[in-house]
């Protein structure tokens, strides 16, 4: 086979083909300055939640492997963390208890005992950062021994009687000074039954972030690292989405939108953009986006192997979720991107 020849292509340098060029893109491409001005979507401090994790005693600070630059800590340690953060803007923030096995049972008593870690942390922080917002996590999961999100019996996940125990954790958090509360437990009716109880109880300011679309995904290994919650036996595909499903988030955001839910919640982010569109076009409610340890972990994992930027990697990913329609986003990445962002970078 004879090579190719390409000797006509310097006579294309002669053409002048702006006749049949009318519209160029790239001339709202050509300077940083034009780009930033005319750039579609941007991602703020203000839009991120981030998530914490506390745990029992004084001067804790473990990390989490899996999660490079993210640790489990102790009260103290977690507000010195929150001080840090709130000097950088961000001003919402996501806690969830890292308990020891002793503190489990099958009903998830501690999730709503007055003096528990978790609402004396929520107490605590409240008490010497008013300003800040806290959304608080409603889910047996880190409470029980079994590490599922409701009461089990002979292997089976109850729902509706895991829902008497989600509005007394609810209430209690309420008590304690939670702003937002979030539901993750994916229970059928959940949201319904945690507005009457708020309501009956005059906490009618009190927001419920639902986590609507929370998939049965193979991203969250490094959050039950965190937590030592992962489900001893079985898995929660019996409660949690197929990953296969789209339009079934449709449903569940329909419910939770009639229920009174004042956020719509798709967890993870990346690998379900598709759907925090969706629930973006059909619902006239905020819609929040978990960007969760998995797709934190990748990132880091690969940073550190220096297969990827991280940093760039970082800033692509919260804003590809944010264009996908998110308006808040929970992610491991928010005190990194606020320390950029503050730099100017």
């Amino acid at each position: 086979m004879n090579a190719p020849n390409f000797s006509f292509i310097p006579n294309l340098r002669m053409v002048k083909p702006t006749h049949l060029l009318t519209r160029r893109p790239r001339r709202n491409r050509k300077s940083p300055i034009i780009r930033e001005m005319l750039a579609e979507n941007r991602v703020h401090t203000t839009d991120l939640i981030f998530p914490l994790f506390v745990m029992e005693g004084q001067q804790q600070k473990v990390a989490i492997k899996s999660m490079p630059g993210i640790y489990r800590l102790s009260l103290d340690y977690l507000l010195e963390e929150i001080a840090e953060c709130v000097e950088l803007g961000i001003q919402t923030f996501a806690p969830f208890p890292a308990l020891p096995e002793s503190l489990k049972d099958k009903y998830a008593l501690e999730s709503y005992r007055e003096d528990s870690l978790y609402l004396h942390t929520i107490r605590t922080i409240k008490a010497q950062f008013a300003d800040v917002c806290l959304v608080t996590d409603v889910a047996m999961d880190p409470y029980t021994t079994a590490g599922h999100d409701g009461i089990v019996e002979e292997g089976k996940i109850l729902n509706d009687e895991t829902l008497e125990v989600l509005g007394k954790m609810a209430l209690a958090q309420a008590e304690a000074g939670a702003d937002i509360v979030a539901p993750s437990d994916m229970m059928d009716g959940r949201v319904g039954h945690l507005r009457r109880e708020l309501d009956d109880a005059g906490f009618t300011d009190i927001s419920i972030m639902a986590y609507t679309a929370k998939y049965a995904s193979a991203f969250y290994g490094p959050f039950r690292e965190a937590l030592e919650s992962a489900p001893k036996f079985g898995d929660k595909k019996t409660y949690q989405m197929n990953p296969a499903n789209g339009r079934e988030a449709l449903l569940e955001g329909q419910l939770d939108f009639e229920e009174g839910a004042d956020f719509l919640m798709v967890k993870p982010a990346l690998p379900y953009l598709d759907v925090i569109q969706a629930l973006k076009t059909h619902f006239p409610i905020p819609i929040a986006a978990y960007n969760v340890s998995g797709e934190y972990a990748m990132i880091k994992a690969a940073a550190q192997n220096g297969w990827l930027d991280g940093e760039k990697a970082m800033q692509e990913a919260l804003l590809s979720i944010k264009r996908a329609g998110a308006d808040v986003i929970l992610t491991y990445f928010a005190k990194e991107f606020a320390q950029k962002e503050k730099q100017g970078l």
